[in-house]
């Protein structure tokens, strides 16, 4: 068990699949009873009948932008600063409040690694009995304490180094030799680079654990050249840990107290396994039970388990975002739109609304893929249809099933702004 942080890493995927689907009906009833936003928005669920998949696909889904103008609108009545969805008040049950852009904010409970980050940085290859220097922000958002209390489960030792001050952050890794560093990979390529301005090695400093920037491989390699691993995690402040890198660097393997789902942009709707789409996420939190939560990024299942044994589903790993709202002729267009006109037309497999033209020039066409016979009939209905839900003229063209890219995009700003 030494490879794995606990045997739920390697439950079978019918066992771990059993386990959460189990838990499910007892989370939405909590949800219903402790929070006062997810009362009245699954007011008409019976949590009895959320036992699938399938069940959860019909529950609504819940975006962030929604979850800030929930908290706004609160707070300006002077009412909950959570908008409803925290299930725990302030006092001995949050010892922590933080606030990220928007703002939102964010309520810290007391559980043992209550962000669930442990397993992340287990898989970067720390180990308990070492110290690790965190180079998160412990300032307004929770970056900081998410992995300081997931390197305590781990049985870890934290120097808060925090960010900026570069050369007393060189100063203290040359002196009190951490094992590794968790933070944005590229803050620890300017620690490294100062270091090395400064006449001074940092060989104790042998992993790492990166979040909040993409962490692509030419870096990677940066990394190794330098004698340090680095691996990558996928978290948000609102849910924790959703994905985590292994040494296989297959995709990110998905952490197990969180149910995943991917979703078509602007609905929810599961996609295909393989298809791109936003990651919607359920997460078993007592304390902030997020029902569905849409985190606006996009990703893919992987297929096939994890090389290294872990049997959770994998993700790509971060691809974009969902959010793709784009103003045209002085009108805002969602995603939620186009799938509103899709909907009008079984016939329809997939759409994309791509914008052209140049500058104070915009064209609308949105590209549909059907088998359907009569396709000039169905591209005048389509058409209509446009202009009913957009208030906008769009052309239409028809295409075959699987022409669109699967890159997750529902619509696409090709506009010339030169």
């Amino acid at each position: 068990m030494a490879h794995f942080y606990d045997a739920l890493e390697t439950r079978s995927p019918a066992e771990r699949e059993a386990a959460l689907l189990a838990a499910l009906p007892a989370q939405v009833v909590h949800a219903k009873a402790a929070s006062a936003a997810f009362a009245e928005l699954l007011k008409d669920v019976n949590p009895a009948a959320v036992t699938s998949r399938a069940a959860l696909a019909q529950l609504p889904v819940i975006r962030k932008s929604e979850l800030q103008e929930r908290q706004q609108a609160a707070r300006e009545a002077g009412g909950d600063v959570f908008g409803g969805f925290s299930a725990i008040r302030y006092g001995a049950t949050m010892p922590r409040v933080f606030a990220s852009p928007g703002p939102i904010y964010e309520p810290e409970g007391t559980a043992k690694d209550y962000w669930r980050m442990a397993r992340a940085i287990f898989a970067a290859g720390f180990r308990p009995g070492e110290l690790i220097h965190n180079a998160f922000s412990y300032h307004f958002v929770p970056a900081g304490s998410m992995m300081e209390t997931g390197a305590h489960a781990l049985g870890c030792t934290v120097f808060p180094g925090g960010t900026g001050q570069t050369e007393q952050q060189v100063q203290a890794m040359r002196e009190l030799q951490p094992a590794g560093y968790i933070g944005t990979p590229s803050f620890l390529k300017i620690i490294v680079e100062k270091a090395a301005e400064m006449g001074v090695t940092l060989p104790s400093v042998k992993k790492a654990m990166f979040g909040g920037e993409a962490f692509p491989p030419s870096l990677r390699d940066w990394f190794a050249e330098h004698g340090i691993t680095g691996y990558q995690c996928y978290a948000t402040a609102d849910l924790g840990l959703i994905a985590y890198e292994t040494e296989a660097r297959e995709g990110l393997v998905l952490d197990e107290g969180v149910i995943v789902e991917i979703v078509r942009p602007g609905t929810g709707d599961p996609v295909a396994e393989g298809e791109v789409g936003e990651l919607v996420v359920t997460s078993l939190n007592p304390a902030y039970p997020l029902i569905r939560f849409g985190t606006g990024d996009l990703s893919a299942i992987l297929p096939g388990p994890c090389p290294t044994g872990r049997t959770n589903t994998r993700i790509k790993g971060w691809m974009g975002r969902a959010d793709q709202t784009t103003k045209i002729r002085g009108m805002f267009v969602h995603p939620k739109q186009v799938d509103a006109i899709v909907k009008r037309f079984p016939e329809v497999v997939k759409a994309r609304l791509v914008v052209g033209g140049e500058m104070a020039n915009d064209q609308m066409t949105l590209q549909v893929e059907t088998a359907c016979s009569g396709p000039d009939a169905l591209a005048a209905k389509i058409a209509e249809a446009i202009r009913d839900v957009t208030k906008l003229r769009g052309e239409v063209t028809i295409m075959l099933p699987g022409s669109l890219p699967n890159d997750g995009k529902v619509i696409e700003d090709a506009r010339s702004y030169k």
